[in-house]
Parts: structure tokens; sequence; C-alpha cells
């Protein structure tokens, strides 16, 4: 082996030894000051476009925190990414790869719209009524996102079939089979547009800190509850570890006595449920009905970086939702405002997003490889 090569493979194995030795408080700095010169390089790039500079970085900043309505919109979308990159990670930390969260999700939303619908009119018409009806929604959504979510889990425990390719199809069935059920029998007649009727007014989440119709901070409660609740199942019972050793280790599963089979289906299930979950905020606490699912925001893709982007830690998915939340709401206001090309919002948010995983990439490299391996 070259110098170079020697030297090359050394400092990768410093990098990775130091990324795997890093704390909580070093990961969270590291990912700081890798934004902060991602933000430089995307402003380079801007002015170098012709564009002004300090004021795309200022206006994606005050985009996501610049006033109250901006700070709730926000955490609308943080509280959405957390719920559906917490349904991610449960499945890939166990082994599995859902990548159909999107159609649990839009499943899940629909069977909560449902179960509000049809079951307010058997009720008073009061804000009591309210309680049973999430209730019955939350319910409703769980087991309809769960039930989806098994589906794929059934065809890769027992056929084999490629969870992959399964959950994705699914995500298109779910679109379009809600899409045919609103147009013909849930539109609202003379509605110009496939949707159901307005929920309740009185159905709902209570503004309480923001004074915003479409985020409450009970959803970003209900986001942050959930990733607590997997990250003790997860990491504190016997149950997780059983979930997490038969997805990366079969034979040592089955060897301890866990069904492998019925795990993946288990996996499958939790995390449709969690974007199950998902669903129902997304359609009680922003929409208020439910119309087209394919014009939905992709909340169900985006989940697969923030998970990745977590290393598919539960608690991870926290800090990497809000900061996938943040460069929404930024970029957005950004397309409201500036007369920048949307590819060059893009391409800088990308930015950010590379810079913040890279550190996260070598972690993952040392895991799985030899770099590293010289740490004492």
């Amino acid at each position: 082996m070259s110098d170079a090569a020697t030297g090359v493979r050394s400092l990768a194995d410093r990098i990775a030894a130091r990324m795997l030795d890093a704390s909580v408080l070093e990961r969270v700095v590291i990912a700081l000051v890798a934004t902060a010169l991602a933000l430089l390089i995307g402003a380079v790039i801007v002015a170098a476009s012709g564009y002004d500079a300090v004021e795309f970085v200022s206006s994606l900043v005050y985009g996501a925190v610049g006033n109250v309505s901006n700070l709730a919109f926000m955490l609308r979308q943080s509280s959405m990414l957390i719920l559906t990159g917490v349904a991610v990670a449960v499945a890939f930390r166990a082994g599995v790869f859902n990548i159909g969260v999107q159609g649990q999700f839009v499943v899940g939303g629909f069977a909560a719209t449902l179960g509000i619908l049809f079951a307010a009119p058997l009720l008073p018409n009061s804000p009591v009524s309210a309680i049973p009806l999430l209730a019955l929604a939350t319910l409703l959504a769980l087991a309809a996102g769960g039930a989806y979510g098994a589906l794929p889990g059934v065809m890769k425990a027992y056929a084999g079939a490629n969870e992959v390719i399964t959950t994705i199809m699914l995500n298109f069935i779910a679109s379009g089979v809600v899409y045919f059920l609103l147009d013909a029998y849930l539109r609202p007649e003379g509605a110009a547009a496939p949707n159901t009727e307005q929920f309740p007014d009185y159905v709902g989440l209570p503004g309480l800190v923001f004074e915003s119709p479409s985020f409450s901070i009970l959803g970003l409660g209900v986001a942050l509850l959930t990733v607590v609740v997997v990250y003790l199942v997860m990491d504190r019972t016997g149950f997780g570890y059983d979930l997490v050793t038969s997805g990366y280790q079969e034979p040592a599963a089955k060897y301890s006595g866990v069904d492998p089979k019925r795990m993946i289906v288990r996996t499958m299930t939790i995390s449709g449920m969690i974007a199950g979950l998902a669903g129902a905020l997304f359609a009680i606490m922003i929409l208020g009905y439910y119309s087209d699912p394919n014009t939905f925001p992709t909340f169900g893709f985006d989940a697969i970086a923030v998970s990745l982007l977590a290393a598919n830690n539960p608690l991870g998915v926290v800090p990497a939702g809000l900061l996938f939340g943040g460069l929404d709401a930024g970029g957005q206001y950004i397309g409201f405002t500036l007369d920048v090309p949307s590819e060059l919002v893009d391409g800088v948010i990308g930015l950010i997003v590379l810079f913040v995983a890279a550190p996260e990439l070598f972690r993952a490299a040392g895991q799985h490889t030899s770099l590293g391996g010289d740490r004492e």
C-alpha cells in the first residue's frame, strides 16, 4: 500500500473513531457546526448565482423562527415529521424497510375521518362530544394504519415478498382507493374537488400557546410522547430487544425462542400504527376534513431521511424532525417572498442535509466496517 493510501486510511480511521466515541453533546455541536458551514457554502452559491446571499439566509431562518406564525408552522411540520420519522425508525431499526409510511399515513387519516363523520351525528352537538370522537378517531387510525402495515409484513414473513417493493406499491393503492371513495361516496354535493364535509366546529385540538388554525401544541405533545414510548419499548423492554434482534440476528432470535416471522409482522404493525396516528393528527389538527391524498405533503417519504439522519434512533428523530421542519418552513417562506428559483432553494437545503448527515455516515461506516478499529 502506498504512503498516500496509508495516510488516507489513517485519516478515515481517526475520523470514524472520533465519530464513534462522540458524546451526545458533541454530536449536537458537530451538527450545529455542519449546519453553519453548509449555510456559508450555500450563501456563496446563492451569491454566485446573482442573488442576495444575506437576504436568502436571513429569509431561510426567518421563515422558520422569525415570528410566532412562522414558528407555529415550523413546529406543525416538525410534529408530522417526528411522528412519521418514528414510524420509519421502528421498522428500520428492526431490519425491516418500511417505505410505505405514506400509504399507512393516508389510510390512518381516512379511517379517523370516517369515524368522526359517521359518529358525530349520533352524539350531542356539544364540545363535550369532541372527547369520544377524538378517541374513536385515534383508535380507528391506529387500527387502520397497523393493519395496512401488517399486510406487507405478512407477505415478507410468510411469502418472502420484498417489503420495499410491496410497501411502495401499497402507497399508490392507498392513495388511489381513498381518492375513489372520496370522489364517489363522500364528496359533498356541489364540491369542486373530492373531499369530505368539514368536521364539526368542536372537533379539533385547542390552540393554547399558538393561535394558529392548523397547529396545536398538543399535536407536538402527541409526537413527543410517542417518541418517549417507542424509545422505552425499543430500548428498555425484552420485547424491544427481541424486535431488534429478530431483524439483525435472526439465528440468535430463533435460539432464544423468538419467532422472527411473527416479529416482522409485529414490527410492521407497530410502524403502521404510528403512521396511522400521524394521519389522524394531520386530518384533525391541520385539515379539519379529508381531501385528495395525492395532494398531501410527502411526510411519509421525507420521514425516511429524518430517520436515517437520526441513525434510526427514536430520540434522534426529534432534532432531525425539527431540522427538516425548519428547512421546510424556511424554504416555503423563501418561495413566497423572494424571486429565487425553487431549484436553488432545494439545492441549498439539500446541501445542509448532506453536511449534517455526513458525520452520521462516518459513524455508520465505523460500525459496519473496520474503520475506527484502532480505538483503545
